[in-house]
């Protein structure tokens, strides 16, 4: 099994989406793809450890108010069952079938992504702005003659192509602000300079991960 670039894709936009019940057929429309798409991507997500099968996951017994249980907040089935994402159900109709694993996602997010996934320049072109020119850090970099762009019709940037992450990313990003900075912030993490990828790896994690430790301070230079 090898992960696709729209697996991780697939992920963030589940960070993007939180606690929120989603269905196939609403994560292939709001990201561009088709469901049975969608499908597969949930399934390498799971073989990879990125995202964890909410049909494996026990709520805790309830307990008598005044009483303390430690422990997990969640039990894995001593047998579990077979991955929902398995499902022939090619309508989309299975409601919340996967979560994020937090931890293994922002891990791979700043530390593996970027190689499995290496950017790829085009040619100067106007697009949607991407990496540090993106809408969500105008207040942290000011626009520039470095700007990147992913190519693309709707487009108001012109800048420095760069290839996106998978096809569908400039129309599943302008209907997702929280996805579109996560984008934003992983493509800075490829081509950014040492400011931007030190903002990339302060802010990236904590989006995937907001429980998880806290990053270091980095010195950056350039």
């Amino acid at each position: 099994m090898q992960l696709k670039p729209q697996d991780f894709l697939v992920a963030l936009k589940l960070v993007a989406w939180g606690e929120q019940r989603w269905t196939y057929a609403r994560l292939a429309q709001e990201l561009g793809i088709s469901v049975s798409e969608a499908h597969a991507c949930i399934k390498r997500g799971l073989q990879a450890g990125l995202l964890v099968d909410t049909a494996l996951l026990i709520p805790p017994p309830e307990v008598a108010p005044g009483v303390q249980e430690g422990g997990a907040v969640y039990r894995v089935q001593a047998r579990p069952r077979r991955a929902r994402a398995d499902s022939s159900d090619s309508t989309g109709s299975a409601d919340n079938p996967a979560k994020v694993h937090g931890r293994n996602l922002a891990e791979f997010a700043v530390h593996g992504a970027k190689y499995a996934f290496p950017a790829d320049r085009l040619p100067v072109s106007v697009g949607v702005p991407t990496s540090h020119s993106a809408p969500a850090f105008t207040s942290v970099f000011a626009p520039g003659s470095d700007d990147w762009v992913w190519p693309h019709p709707n487009g108001s940037v012109r800048g420095q192509g760069l290839e996106p992450l998978h096809p569908s990313v400039p129309f599943a990003a302008m209907q997702d602000t929280k996805l579109y900075e996560m984008l934003a912030l992983f493509d800075a993490l490829r081509v950014g300079r040492a400011r931007e990828r030190g903002m990339a790896l302060k802010r990236l994690p904590l989006l995937i991960y907001p429980d998880g430790p806290k990053p270091a301070e980095r010195p950056m230079y350039g």
